[in-house]
């Protein structure tokens, strides 16, 4: 990367990465919050409704929030476009979803999920707003305007539901608090400058919807692989069974979009600069990947190491230890996937973007057939085990194109990450077994493990990583 690309990612990182801290961190206590306050069957329920709701927003985008990044047109029209069409289609899928909220959860398993599935509905438009807003200011790596809108809504949000779960409300907390971030997101967003006025501009239009053609299918299949096992285990094995699942999922999805959407989310207009530019791209998609790597790689580590403390929620969460150690595998390898698949969309390979993701959703669709029925710590098998196939494919599709991390700069990182966790993890597990932390439901215990895990592994990667670090210092800089 050139020296003035390099500090604007850098920094646009830092700047994403405080709003993620805040917007994601709220979302994290609320998990905490309903998993020590509701039963599994409760929380299964909410889970079902937000995935439905969740892929209604990836439908509704259907891919173009990118080609506001990428576009040559003036982007504000661009953004304008989209924004009437996201827009509109947030309202259709809102009503349909409305309307059809009984026979989809009881398909799913999950009746009394049909009242949460209709008035998440009702965020369906704002997301939409909100979305072409973060593409924008997403374009000229403009992340610091995302602090309001992002971690304001967040918040609130947060707020919201702790407070309603707290005085009784129950599962509905949870998605009046969605609703709430939803709406006060465009809000909070216009306030800050980043607001965006409908308008239409037919070639734009023409632009996001071949775009959109491509990339949406990709979209909408990558939501799928967020969301099928939930399905299937909601069809499957029920409610119950789905929220210690989901609980075990939502602490496993934290390093991802804490750190690799935030990455991501820099990655793709740095790579579709270069790439515009003639740029070379190999060297940006190493040092995003090594980044991606190590700082997910500690954070994974802990929840592994401390999957067992799950329990300090309550010993009915017991069972999700199993399936939480399984799914921070299946984390790490779908964070590498998310700057590499940044890299694919960056040079214009939409199409093989979307064919990797259709691999994906066939292995792992493929595997629940076979496995759910076993339960969920199978299916979390089976997401680690689909997510680490498509890692090598993945790797040689950007190797065709040129753009791929050479093998031995990838086996170094890997190399010094994995001394950084044995580092971080030896000493912890053996003061551990030693007694050193007492038991699994020890508050103080987890945290003194949790110092330990956290210390090791960041010495270590100071040592082994001091080259890397010391060039992201000058592009600070």
């Amino acid at each position: 990367m050139t020296s003035g690309l390099g500090t604007r990612a850098v920094r646009g990182s830092l700047w994403l990465g405080a709003v993620n801290l805040v917007s994601k961190g709220g979302q994290m206590l609320v998990t905490l919050v309903l998993a020590a306050l509701l039963t599994e069957g409760q929380l299964g329920v909410v889970a079902l409704a937000v995935s439905l709701v969740n892929l209604g927003q990836v439908v509704q985008s259907v891919g173009v929030y990118d080609v506001i990044g990428r576009t040559g047109r003036d982007p504000r029209r661009m953004a304008g476009t989209v924004l009437t069409m996201s827009v509109g289609v947030g309202l259709l899928l809102a009503v349909v979803l409305v309307v059809a909220a009984e026979p989809i959860t009881a398909s799913l398993g999950a009746p009394d999920a049909a009242g949460l599935v209709r008035l998440a509905a009702l965020g369906l438009p704002f997301a939409a707003a909100g979305g072409v807003q973060m593409g924008l200011m997403h374009r000229e790596l403009d992340f610091r305007r995302r602090l309001l809108p992002d971690g304001g809504s967040a918040i609130l949000g947060a707020a919201v539901t702790v407070v309603l779960a707290t005085i009784g409300i129950g599962p509905a907390s949870l998605v009046i608090g969605l609703v709430s971030t939803a709406v006060a997101q465009p809000v909070l967003g216009a306030l800050a400058g980043g607001g965006v006025r409908p308008r239409w501009d037919t070639a734009a239009a023409g632009e996001a919807l071949r775009w959109s053609a491509v990339v949406g299918p990709a979209a909408v299949v990558g939501a799928l692989l967020v969301n099928l096992d939930y399905f299937t285990i909601g069809h499957l094995l029920g409610p119950d069974a789905l929220g210690l699942y989901s609980l075990a999922y939502r602490l496993a999805w934290v390093p991802y979009i804490m750190v690799a959407v935030v990455l991501g989310a820099v990655a793709f207009p740095v790579f579709t600069r270069l790439s515009r530019e003639g740029s070379p791209l190999a060297d940006a998609v190493t040092r995003f990947t090594r980044a991606v790597l190590v700082l997910t790689g500690g954070l994974y580590l802990a929840l592994a190491v401390l999957a067992d403390h799950v329990v300090l929620l309550g010993t009915r969460w017991a069972d999700a230890a199993g399936p939480l150690i399984l799914l921070t595998g299946y984390g790490l390898g779908i964070c590498l996937l998310q700057i590499w698949y940044q890299a694919v969309k960056a040079t214009g390979h939409a199409r093989r973007y979307l064919a990797l993701e259709t691999i994906h959703l066939l292995i792992l669709a493929a595997g629940l057939v076979f496995s759910a029925r076993l339960g969920i710590g199978a299916v979390a098998a089976v997401q680690f085990a689909a997510a680490w196939l498509v890692v090598p494919i993945t790797w040689r599709v950007l190797a065709g194109l040129g753009v791929a991390p050479p093998p031995a700069e990838l086996a170094g990182i890997s190399w010094r990450v994995l001394g950084a966790c044995a580092a971080g993890a030896v000493p912890a597990v053996l003061l551990d077994h030693a007694g050193l932390f007492g038991a699994a439901g020890s508050l103080a215990g987890v945290l003194g493990e949790g110092t330990v895990l956290v210390t090791g592994y960041a010495v270590a990667t100071l040592v082994l990583q001091r080259g890397e670090l010391a060039a992201v210092r000058g592009d600070a800089r």
